[in-house]
């Protein structure tokens, strides 16, 4: 194409474009600072120090140096942090705009607007939630990914400049876990893969097995003899065939819509999260695994048909949960046959008089794999048409014995004028092994992480210490928080710290594995078990040891009950032991229930935080946190404070697709969190735990404890 004009004519248009162009940027004025009035302290809100500078913070870098007053971190041996150990985190550029917001973070004086800041525009959260659930993986307590995750997770805040960062034990838990490989097929009349898992802590083999598949029809068997002597070796599948696979039409995610929340804020009782949700199958809970919860009431218990299994010397015990399908496959604990005193409800997973599969004395048991819902219907449909199916299934684990001690990992930022006072914020880091733990619960510690790290990087210096606690454990029983609940705080009657795990989760089943009886397994968080003291809701003493010197102490004893029937402390209970920090906590804050963003919070029956919560609340209306709940929620690490009479507070959240996807399945992975609802989650906390920490008194106790 011809040009439009000569060549230099173009060239003297370029010219005198240039020329304008440089004039205009000689006269142009620097760029202004937000209008400062945008930024001027709330009333309701303490006015932090003003930083002289606020350094960039990347995940590989300290954050500001704590306060010249706080205590020095203990001396803890660590492995040095190296590159890769660190997730990816691209470094800050030196631009006019990253200047601009440096400079208006250094001058905002609302402490709230700096964390708003900080949390919503330079999160790091989605970086921490990645190593946490990608690079390290699932996370069972007693596992080697679990105290690698104890390590890091110290490492990391150590790198954001929180003190006395170690790693707490508590235990005896029980022998570790993990599978080296697996992998199900059938292989005859045909061949093809089939979706499975094995459950946590099951036995394995050296090399592949392989059986033919037997299906134990227990609707209609009430006499195991015709079994007798023709099992060995085989693959038995021992759950009903899952017959409710329709299609889907209600949505697979939600969020709370404005009638939950009013349901939330006018209940008073033991509403729990999970009784506003209605889940895709019918209700919020009843997410119970196995077959037990399928039997008629007059066929064979879970108990007496494992212990059956276990005495023909099966190959391996496939089930199917009651719950989930779309290739989704809940996976927990394996089962272990219930002791002779266990009776006929006696139940698998460690009921009533029964042994947990991490038990050291385990007794022997069948490897054990639960198998999604598709895969299973088309095995039992082949066998019901006459077929000679045969499997091969490929499973190699190994046990640790090598340390039987779990741990909890602990740091702090240092307080000023009331350091020697507490505000507590933690999450549960263990998992189950199919998925990654990134819904449950690395999103909940990955938020605590991100919330000392923006308080931290806000340059702000709290009254009192902020305590940050990454608990093990909590799948198991809560038994990570119950322990440090009882080592820092005291106990009730028979040594026990934490108390009962209320069944706030609208009834959901119990937590052991694929064959388990209503409400009787070990590994749970609501059964109210009244044996097994490795069950919340047990009143059988702990087995973990006190400091007698602690919480024995008649001076400690007698600090922690003189201030009962104050606004701020519970009023002194029969049976209970104060422990050393006791009077000095002022408020723990929980986040544990999926991935969703924080629509506001659960006040369990304590009505003197109301009007606080409702000041806290208010800067974070426009990101959808607003609702106060008198109702009590249960079920996980926070219940183990407010169960000897401390605040203990969890946050109400978008399920999400929670209890209908994620909650221990094979979908629990890091794809399924939103990183908007993340960085509010730890927006929102970091926020709630710096106020409380600038309180001139501590949070009031509830009068009902």
């Amino acid at each position: 194409m011809k040009p439009l004009f000569p060549a230099k004519f173009a060239f003297a248009i370029g010219a005198l474009a240039a020329l304008i162009f440089a004039a205009c940027q000689a006269t142009k004025e620097p760029a202004t600072i937000a209008n400062p009035k945008a930024f001027a302290p709330a009333s309701s809100r303490p006015t932090a120090d003003a930083p002289t500078a606020i350094p960039s913070v990347s995940s590989n870098l300290p954050a500001p140096a704590a306060p010249a007053a706080a205590a020095p971190a203990a001396a803890v041996p660590t492995a040095p942090v190296t590159p890769a150990q660190e997730p990816a985190s691209p470094a800050a550029e030196a631009t006019p705009a990253a200047g601009a917001a440096a400079e208006e973070r250094a001058t905002s004086s609302d402490p709230i607007e700096r964390i708003k800041e900080e949390g919503l525009n330079r999160s790091q959260a989605m970086d921490t939630l990645s190593y946490l659930s990608d690079v390290i993986g699932p996370r069972l307590t007693g596992s080697p990914n679990l105290k690698r995750a104890n390590q890091w997770t110290k490492m990391k805040l150590e790198s954001w400049g929180l003190t006395n960062a170690h790693l707490e034990p508590w235990g005896p838990f029980g022998r570790g876990w993990e599978a080296k490989r697996f992998s199900a097929q059938v292989i005859e009349p045909q061949a093809f893969p089939i979706i499975a898992y094995p459950l946590a802590w099951s036995p394995g083999y050296d090399k592949p097995m392989e059986g033919d598949a037997v299906f134990i029809d227990l609707a209609q068997t009430t006499n195991l003899d015709q079994y007798k002597g023709k099992l060995k070796g085989a693959m038995v599948l021992v759950s009903p065939m899952r017959t409710n696979l329709a299609v889907p039409f209600q949505p697979l995610a939600v969020r709370l819509a404005d009638s939950n929340l009013l349901v939330a804020a006018n209940t008073v009782d033991d509403l729990g999260f999970f009784g506003m949700v209605q889940s895709r199958g019918g209700g919020g809970g009843g997410r119970r695994g196995g077959f037990g919860s399928q039997l008629g009431a007059n066929r064979i218990s879970p108990a007496r048909l494992l212990s059956f299994l276990t005495e023909e010397k099966v190959g391996v015990v496939l089930s199917v949960t009651s719950q989930f399908d779309n290739g989704t496959v809940l996976v927990q604990s394996a089962s272990v046959p219930a002791g002779t005193n266990a009776g006929g409800g006696g139940g698998f997973g460690g009921g009533r008089g029964g042994s947990s599969p991490y038990s050291t004395n385990a007794p022997a048991m069948p490897p054990q794999v639960a198998v999604a819902a598709e895969s299973y219907n088309r095995i039992v449909r082949m066998i019901k048409a006459g077929e000679k199916v045969k499997m091969q299934i490929d499973l190699e684990v190994k046990f640790h014995n090598e340390d039987l001690m779990a741990y909890n990992t602990i740091a702090e930022i240092p307080g000023t004028d009331l350091k020697d006072q507490i505000v507590m914020l933690g999450g549960h880091m263990d998992s189950w092994p199919a998925g990654t733990g990134a819904t449950d619960n690395g999103v909940g510690a990955a938020a605590c992480m991100e919330a000392v790290r923006i308080i931290q990087a806000a340059g702000l210096h709290p009254r009192r210490t902020i305590r940050i606690a990454l608990w093990t454990g909590e799948e198991e029983g809560l038994l990570g928080s119950r322990a440090y609940v009882t080592q820092h705080f005291g106990s009730n009657a028979g040594g026990r710290g934490g108390g009962a795990g209320r069944g706030g989760r609208g009834g959901r089943g119990g937590r052991g594995g694929g064959l388990s009886a209503p409400g009787t397994n070990a590994p749970t968080e609501l059964a109210a078990n009244t044996n097994n003291p490795r069950v919340a809701g047990s009143v059988a003493p702990m087995a973990f040891p006190i400091d007698a010197q602690t919480t024995n102490n008649p001076a400690a004893q007698s600090g922690a009950l003189a201030g009962a029937g104050a606004s701020t402390n519970a009023p002194a209970r029969r049976g209970f032991t104060p422990g050393p920090e006791y009077d000095k906590l002022s408020a723990y804050f929980n986040l544990d229930n999926g991935g969703g963003k924080i629509r506001g919070i659960f006040m369990e029956q304590n009505e003197a935080v109301r009007p606080i919560f409702r000041r806290w609340m208010e800067p974070f209306r426009s990101l959808g946190a607003e609702t106060l709940s008198m109702s009590r929620t249960g079920s996980t690490d926070h219940v183990s404070f407010d169960s000897i009479g401390l605040p203990g507070f969890q946050f109400l959240q978008d399920p999400m697709d929670y209890f209908t996807h994620t909650h221990h399945t094979s979908e629990d992975v890091f794809d399924r969190i939103s990183a908007e609802d993340l960085k509010q989650a730890a927006t929102v906390m970091a926020a709630f735990v710096y106020d409380a920490a600038m309180m001139d008194e501590k949070l009031p106790r509830s009068p009902r404890n």
